[in-house]
């Protein structure tokens, strides 16, 4: 199993003043079994075995299993993916759960659909771009998520499943979906389309106000900003995820 290595900051007293030698550290060692090698020296594969080690160099490191989410960020990126913060808000406002049943398109790298997946009950994820197709798939095996399904479909034409809990859309014209995902959800389900411009949004919603069966909750942009804290030093930090996309919440009413 994959192992994550951290190591935290270390300062000492010097001539009266705080001084940092070293920064805090994190690795991922996706081969344990094998000597890991980093600036901070070296750790032989024995060493991975244990809870608590220090380099050749005299650098302490904690050593743990890694989880979904450490596996989760190494995994292969094509065409850019929905952020973490805009998927949390999926997660938690459709109420997503064990029992689930999703439908995601487009798939891109899958980056969605496999967050979604270690979740809910099954997700079928759709792209009609063979190249994207071949990137979700990959990853898809590469973290070993057997509920779900990568395939090649045009969800504008249909969407195959029945009693969906959620549909989420990430592509270019998600208003042609809107009939299909009626068909495919069950009465008070989430129908969710990511978008990067406010023209998409706005067609979007349009399109879902001439339906009766569903009722718009909410459009949302998250904004997220990192922030340094160094004691009593606290600032805002340069980088950080501005905008990503815009979410628009839909529920099937009828």
């Amino acid at each position: 199993m994959a192992k994550v290595l951290i190591h935290k900051k270390h300062t000492e007293l010097v001539d009266g003043k705080i001084r940092v030698i070293s920064k805090a550290r994190q690795y991922y060692v996706a081969d344990p079994t094998k000597d890991f090698h980093c600036s901070e020296g070296l750790l032989k594969k024995s060493d991975l075995k244990k809870s608590k080690v220090k380099t050749n160099k005299g650098f302490e490191f904690y050593i743990f299993d890694a989880t979904f989410a450490d596996r989760y960020r190494r995994i292969a990126r094509g065409p850019q993916t929905i952020p973490l913060k805009d998927i949390g808000l999926i997660i938690a406002t459709t109420g997503l759960n064990q029992e689930s049943k999703v439908v995601d398109a487009g798939a891109g790298s899958g980056a969605l659909a496999i967050a979604l997946a270690n979740i809910a009950k099954e997700v079928h994820t759709y792209d009609i771009n063979d190249t994207h197709l071949a990137i979700a798939q990959e990853n898809v095996k590469k973290l070993e998520i057997k509920n779900c399904i990568v395939k090649k479909h045009d969800i504008t034409k249909s969407i195959p499943e029945k009693n969906v809990d959620l549909v989420n859309l990430d592509m270019p014209e998600p208003w042609l979906v809107i009939p299909h995902a009626i068909k495919a959800l069950k009465k008070g389900a989430w129908l969710v389309s990511y978008s990067p411009t406010i023209p998409q949004v706005m067609d979007f919603c349009a399109a879902v106000h001439k339906r009766e069966e569903l009722f718009i909750v909410k459009t949302i942009e998250l904004i997220e900003r990192y922030w340094e804290i160094d004691e009593r030093r606290v600032r805002p930090k340069t980088e950080g995820i501005g905008h990503s996309g815009f979410l628009t919440f839909v529920r099937k009413v009828w």
